[in-house]
């Protein structure tokens, strides 16, 4: 088995991969004309987006929307950077709020948090084992 893709529920499904263009300097790959779905270039493994309305579809039990909790949860997308502070800088400057400025880990990178105007939550880190950006 292999991991195939990550899929954000999320209200607005172009304002996300507008965010994640702007914040992150990804490229939209997909969106399906009825704007509930779509998918960011982000290497071997794809990164999508659809909306709660399709969330709801496939959980009629509900699930919880990111955009209105209180608190991120429970899970992160991990973005691979050489340079964190720049990164970090730039998600902030596209409406991204500060969860951990960039630091130094022990094991060798530098990380920091944001969540997105979406919910989600992002790590920006360097390449395991490169402190290069500390």
């Amino acid at each position: 088995m292999k991991l195939g893709y990550a899929i954000i529920y999320v209200p607005d499904v172009s304002a996300s991969l507008d965010f994640f263009t702007k914040a992150f300097g990804l490229k939209p790959r997909f969106l399906h004309e009825s704007g509930t779905y779509g998918e960011m270039e982000t290497g071997q493994t794809t990164l999508a987006f659809a909306a709660h309305e399709l969330g709801a579809l496939n959980f009629p039990g509900g699930h919880v929307a990111a955009h209105s909790s209180p608190s991120p949860l429970g899970f992160e997308i991990a973005l691979v950077t050489e340079d964190v502070h720049q990164a970090h800088q730039k998600a902030l400057h596209a409406g991204a709020a500060e969860l951990a400025p960039p630091a130094a880990k022990p094991w060798g990178q530098v990380v920091s948090y944001v969540r997105c105007p979406d919910g989600s939550l992002v790590e920006l880190c360097t390449p395991v084992g490169s402190a290069s950006d500390a």
